[in-house]
């Protein structure tokens, strides 16, 4: 019998397989070109396409900045003209193998291609590295409990509840649970306006 994670985690590799194949495809790239563009494989990407594998976030995040994309937009979006509410029961949760990270939007996909909203929670002495993203890409981190630092490049942000830091994120950085109890933050990235 199918638990709910594994439903869910179907339908997360499908909504993402055919993302994946419509955003090529309206930009006319073949997987060799987004291949060379994202620096993942091709057979990796045709995997992902074809739902027999289900990308990491970091893969995800390299796909996004390959096809030009904000990240969440990978997930796909049921957006409508009034409105659109994501409820908490259906966003997609977000976790790095070990299951000390994760990540989980606070705003439904495709609300603006500009700005996407998530909660982070790391566990005790955990740390979640993040490979560069699109050009001229900014984040702002938010901590909401326990202590975080935020490594960019060579240097370090120590971070308490109610601290918050802007950054650069076209470049590489890390996430850094570094107190002896869970983390808690929202993170806002901002994408550059083409």
């Amino acid at each position: 019998m199918a638990t709910g994670d594994s439903v869910g985690a179907a339908d997360l590799a499908r909504r993402i397989g055919q993302r994946l194949r419509d955003e090529r495809q309206a930009r006319n790239m073949s997987l060799d070109d987004l291949s060379r563009v994202s620096g993942v494989s091709r057979a990796a990407l045709s995997q992902i396409e074809t739902r027999k594998s289900s990308p990491s976030m970091s893969v995800m995040w390299k796909i996004a900045v390959g096809l030009g994309i904000p990240f969440a937009e990978l997930l796909g979006s049921g957006e409508s003209d009034s409105g659109t509410v994501l409820r908490r029961a259906d966003a997609q949760v977000l976790r790095s193998p070990d299951g000390r990270f994760e990540t989980r939007p606070l705003m439904p996909s495709g609300t603006t291609p500009w700005v996407e909203l998530y909660e982070l929670r790391l566990s005790a002495r955990a740390q979640q590295r993040s490979d560069a993203h699109a050009p001229g890409t900014r984040e702002v981190l938010v901590v909401l409990s326990g202590s975080m630092r935020v490594a960019v490049g060579e240097t370090g942000f120590d971070l308490e509840a109610g601290d918050s830091v802007a950054f650069r994120a076209d470049q590489a950085h890390a996430y850094i649970n570094t107190g002896a109890s869970e983390a808690r933050a929202h993170n806002v990235i901002v994408y550059p306006r083409a």
